[in-house]
């Protein structure tokens, strides 16, 4: 059998389902022809393999490309100055009041150009690149007009052509009220639904629609219209649900058959139940948690008990979670929500992709699959989750190469 880089003397963290754990395998290879697996697991039951290229590992493991399954990438501007405030006891109320918050983000993603936000949004990339991430989501919902959220769009597709990882692109749209709409948000929405979800989906922008709904965002009955408008235009859906209260919108989510929610810390047993009964992922966000100096966790035992599948992303953005580190995540992860080392690998592995509807092409290590490979220094994959501010990546491929 013929491909074109086989990978021997390798530890596989295969992540596939119906395999014990990690899906660990011993004595392991992995060959890929046109960018796709062609095979993954032990040597010994390896058919005749003739390769272009050997690579030796030298014992070291393999696990699938990660995955950040919820980012905001794209942006303009900073907010440390805020961060500052925040620290000498400025409220988040006295903050946006000056001028700050995400109107602060917004005024300077809507000034800047198309490859400004692209050069702005390489070095965060680079830095995920750089821990094995090979798969990304970056959200819009900075601009919050047609013509910034199109920029925003525009400029996520743009990172996929400048490096080699496959981008996954999110109309956010309903993130916010933006200035001119003050006092109308209906108004806003109907802009959102009539107007923003057509022309994204028109110009193929978008792999999903997402929203924020919570008190300080936007309120159910106006989710579900911004998910309708979804629906009409083929496009599946996700949601910020249950950061700061329960507002059921991870039922609501549900209904749609959404393919996450995230945040969730506010989420009660009947939304678990539903997310559970609609496949829906929950999506932990460890980062915002930290940064915000939250206090109550997602209900993990209630996910663990109804057979929720668990991802971990690492949400960055500049108010609430600057963070560019998916391996600190997964740490965060054990450390703050008391995920299991299992959990937390699987959470930006297979749970990652599914939890982008992208859990037939990435994830995992098994055939047919892009090849996407994160090969480590490591003697056990719990030092991925166990280390901080320790990078033992030695190589990463995508799609092959």
């Amino acid at each position: 059998m013929r491909c074109d880089t086989l990978w021997r003397n390798a530890r596989l963290a295969t992540m596939a389902r119906g395999l014990p754990g990690l899906g660990e395998v011993g004595g392991g290879v992995v060959a890929s022809l046109d960018g796709r697996i062609l095979y993954a697991g032990s040597a010994a039951a390896a058919p005749p393999l003739e390769a272009t290229h050997v690579v030796d590992c030298d014992g070291r493991w393999i696990t699938p490309g990660l995955v950040d399954c919820h980012t905001h990438l794209v942006w303009a501007g900073s907010r440390a100055r805020e961060f500052e405030l925040r620290l000498a006891g400025a409220s988040y109320e006295e903050i946006a009041r000056g001028g700050g918050g995400i109107v602060s983000t917004m005024a300077a993603t809507r000034a800047a150009s198309q490859e400004e936000l692209v050069e702005q949004a390489l070095p965060r990339l680079d830095t995920l690149i750089a821990e094995g991430v090979t798969t990304i989501e970056v959200k819009s919902g900075y601009g919050l007009s047609l013509e910034a959220e199109l920029k925003q769009l525009r400029a996520a597709r743009a990172l996929g052509g400048r490096r080699p990882v496959t981008v996954s692109a999110t109309f956010l749209g309903a993130h916010a009220l933006p200035p001119e709409y003050q006092g109308d948000a209906d108004g806003y929405i109907d802009r959102v639904c009539g107007e923003m979800i057509p022309a994204v989906a028109a110009e193929g922008l978008a792999d999903s629609v997402d929203a924020f709904c919570e008190s300080i965002g936007f309120s159910p009955d106006q989710v579900r219209r911004v998910f309708e408008a979804a629906r009409a235009a083929g496009l599946p859906v996700r949601l910020h649900a249950e950061q700061l209260s329960n507002l059921h919108g991870a039922r609501l989510a549900s209904g749609f058959s959404a393919l996450s929610a995230d945040h969730l810390e506010y989420l009660d047993e009947e939304g678990v139940q539903a997310m559970a009964e609609a496949g829906v992922v929950a999506t932990l966000l460890p980062g915002a948690y930290y940064f915000l100096r939250d206090t109550q966790p997602p209900p993990i035992a209630l996910l663990r008990s109804h057979g929720v599948p668990i991802a971990l992303a690492t949400d960055c953005n500049p108010g609430t979670s600057p963070l560019t580190s998916l391996l600190l995540t997964l740490n965060m992860g054990a450390t703050l929500f008391l995920l299991t080392v299992e959990e937390c690998l699987l959470g930006v592995t297979r749970h990652g992709s599914q939890a982008l509807g992208l859990a037939d092409q990435a994830g995992t290590l098994e055939v047919g699959k892009t090849c996407d490979l994160a090969i480590w220094d490591i003697e056990s994959p719990a030092e991925l989750v166990y280390r901080m501010g320790f990078n033992p990546l030695h190589a990463r491929v995508w799609r092959g190469r």
